[in-house]
């Protein structure tokens, strides 16, 4: 076991194992073709999108032969695994529906390692929300933005109420023409599932553009759905819920891209290519 793996390991160690919803799926694969993969978010089994993960990496490797060897890790641990380095021994950083999280802060600091060290990184539901909010607060330097569902009477709120609520609901997403986000979803048209009330507020987009994220996904009204990180390997995060669409027995577009960029960062790392590649990104970051 690397120096790496060993954090993972013990956050894993930490939670209580259930056999109908296991904290670490085991490889079933030899140890080469295996990525690593923290599952970041309060983990319930309430929460659909939460209890349909084993089932989407069972098919993911069945089906795709993407193994995964996946952690979860609370927000409440996740800023000190951030602080600790041990977030940034995983291959891919999935922070999943489920808000508001224990601790927005341990959310935050997850998908920071995961964009700043070139770790592929989905954020879904909440996880879009707070990527967003993530990226406005470190990169844009609005660090007094807020989201509605933990501080409802900010007058600065980047993630705020949706006019109509899309619990339950799906709907059409557009994905700009070359970009990520259509080529992973295989078209410029998809049909998604919702289940949220909250989205970005048009008054701060234009900062975040402007700072370099590509709001690459909206719906048939404009409404953005879908972001994404330009230059870095791969960071996507929607609005939708991926975790959603069918039986789980097809992992969806979405889901299998962060699996098949999880695998290709592991070869990567075994090559000795990841920790050139962050020492580009840190590079990149001191000269802006």
């Amino acid at each position: 076991m690397t120096t790496a793996q060993a954090p993972a390991a013990s956050v894993s160690a930490t939670l209580s194992p259930s056999s109908s919803f296991p904290d670490v799926l085991p490889p079933s694969s030899p140890i080469g073709s295996v990525a690593r993969i923290a599952l970041v978010g309060d983990r319930s089994p309430h929460v659909k999108s939460h209890t349909r993960i084993p089932l989407l990496l069972d098919a993911l490797a069945v089906r795709e032969g993407l193994v995964l060897d996946a952690y979860w890790i609370p927000t409440a641990d996740a800023a000190a695994e951030a602080a600790a380095g041990a977030l940034a021994g995983f291959d891919a950083v999935w922070v999943l529906p489920g808000s508001p999280y224990a601790s927005e802060a341990g959310a935050l600091a997850a998908i920071r390692v995961a964009r700043e060290e070139g770790i592929p990184f989905l954020g879904t539901c909440g996880g879009f929300q707070h990527a967003l909010l993530e990226y406005a607060r470190t990169v844009c330097g609005l660090a007094d933005v807020a989201h509605a569902e933990t501080d409802p009477g900010s007058d600065r709120l980047l993630i705020a109420p949706l006019a109509c609520s899309l619990v339950g609901h799906e709907g059409v997403v557009r994905a700009q023409p070359g970009s990520l986000a259509e080529s992973v979803l295989g078209a410029e048209r998809s049909m998604e599932r919702y289940h949220c009330n909250y989205g970005p507020a048009p008054r701060y987009l234009p900062e975040l553009t402007a700072h370099g994220l590509r709001l690459s996904g909206h719906d048939e009204e404009g409404q953005v759905r879908m972001a994404e990180l330009p230059g870095h390997p791969f960071f996507l995060a929607t609005l939708f819920q991926p975790e959603l669409a069918g039986d789980g027995t097809r992992p969806h577009p979405v889901v299998r891209a962060l699996a098949a960029a999880a695998v290709e960062h592991a070869a990567r790392r075994a090559d000795g290519v990841v920790p050139r590649l962050a020492a580009s990104l840190a590079g990149s970051r001191a000269a802006g």
